[in-house]
């Protein structure tokens, strides 16, 4: 198994959940994210923060490969000097709290 994290802007959402789902990638989580980085200053001097996502998923080594390659193929991002982002961990292990057992007086 494989532990993969992209790292995208707001604007490139839909292109990686089409890439998730081109691959087969049904199960995932989502954050929102405030991403801090390269730019030019705006109004008041500063560097205005991205609206950044983070996508993560836990799949096995052969759909790890898949989406890594996909990635790396992109090249439809609405920002080309903030690209997609991927990250891959190797997993050690897994483990599954267990599923509860019906009670006989619920």
């Amino acid at each position: 198994m494989k532990l993969l994290f992209l790292l995208f802007l707001e604007e490139d959402e839909q292109t990686v959940t089409r890439m998730l789902a081109e691959l087969d990638v049904t199960a995932f989580s989502r954050v929102l994210l405030e991403g801090h980085g390269g730019g030019k200053p705006g109004w008041y001097g500063e560097i205005s923060p991205q609206r950044s996502r983070m996508i993560f998923t836990l799949i096995p080594v052969e759909k790890a490969s898949a989406l890594m390659e996909a990635v790396a193929q992109a090249s439809d991002v609405r920002d080309g000097s903030h690209p997609i982002h991927a990250i891959q961990v190797d997993v050690e292990a897994v483990a599954r709290s267990r599923i509860p057992t019906p009670r006989a007086d619920a």
